[in-house]
């Protein structure tokens, strides 16, 4: 029996969600049809792309994502004191970033005297704005709207392209989110399609840890990490996080095709990251007169394109 939306989500009990949404039959998202031939890898960009648009709207977070064949998977945090900090003007300029402008309401938004109870029909629409603009239902409705618009046209067909709504979980503890944050981070990796999380494009952990973004467009925004306890992060070290990555990705699963080899060196060090020296380079991020971060030849290549004799990098 279908359980009603309201019901699913109680964010009095967590902000946290992790969000699916399944291509409807044999439905191609991304990937490639081995019947046919046809492959449908440009369409990854597409979710990447409204996502980016839509986690700049709204007082949502995001804390992983992870862009399948024929789904995707999605971690969110719902901000509703966020939005509740906007401006009437603020949530009517992120709301027409989406939709057209009602009459009434750019007539308000120009300036314009408006009587009563044309005042009280544009509060009550901004009231109304203001709540969709913090609201999974919302925010997956235009994801899945404009994705299935974009899969349509270029198929030239109609009808269903998902499989119903949206499924969602409510992750209730800080381990709860920290699980399904690594288990959508790792899909590709057990679906095969990688073998290794800084190889698996379209992820969440992927686009942390790209230096510079392939993508045309700005990427997605995801809520950043720290272990101080500060109300706008995931309450982990990132450091802490990608080692539970690569140790979950190296679990050999039956049910899964896919794992990280075990003879890969640990994440780290493939990165070459050395535990105290990357906590001082985070760090660096929020010192003044820093203008890049990077190893010494790097930062000496930086000076010279800049027209610099050298760029100031400190000890770490």
């Amino acid at each position: 029996m279908t359980i009603a939306r309201s019901r699913q989500i109680s964010l009095q009990d967590t902000p946290y969600y992790h969000v699916v949404s399944r291509c409807v039959r044999r439905a191609f998202l991304c990937g490639e049809d081995t019947h046919s031939g046809q492959s449908y890898e440009h369409r990854r960009q597409w979710v990447v792309d409204r996502l980016s648009q839509l986690s700049r709207l709204f007082a949502i977070g995001v804390c992983a994502y992870a862009v399948m064949n024929n789904h995707y998977h999605l971690v969110l945090k719902v901000e509703p004191d966020a939005a509740n900090r906007w401006s009437e003007r603020e949530v009517a300029e992120r709301w027409v970033a989406l939709f057209q402008w009602p009459l009434l309401v750019r007539r308000w938004y120009q300036g314009e005297l408006l009587i009563e109870p044309e005042r009280v029909v544009v509060e009550q629409l901004i009231g109304k704005w203001r709540e969709r603009l913090h609201s999974i239902s919302w925010f997956v409705r235009l994801l899945n709207e404009n994705l299935a618009r974009q899969a349509n046209q270029e198929d030239g067909c109609k009808g269903h392209f998902w499989e119903g709504r949206f499924k969602s979980q409510a992750l209730l503890t800080e381990s709860a989110l920290l699980a399904c944050m690594a288990y959508v981070d790792l899909n590709p990796i057990r679906a095969a399609i990688a073998d290794r999380p800084e190889e698996s494009d379209y992820t969440s952990i992927k686009q942390r840890l790209d230096a510079e973004q392939s993508a045309p467009s700005s990427p997605p925004l995801l809520l950043p990490f720290s272990s101080k306890g500060e109300p706008d992060c995931l309450p982990y070290a990132f450091i802490d996080y990608l080692t539970l990555v690569d140790g979950t990705g190296r679990a050999i699963r039956a049910d899964k095709r896919g794992h990280i080899p075990a003879n890969l060196a640990p994440i780290l060090q493939r990165l070459g990251l050395d535990a105290t020296q990357w906590l001082r380079q985070v760090a660096l991020f929020k010192r003044q007169g820093i203008r890049a971060v990077g190893d010494r030849a790097h930062c000496q290549q930086f000076a010279q394109h800049c027209g610099q004799r050298r760029c100031h990098q400190p000890q770490l």
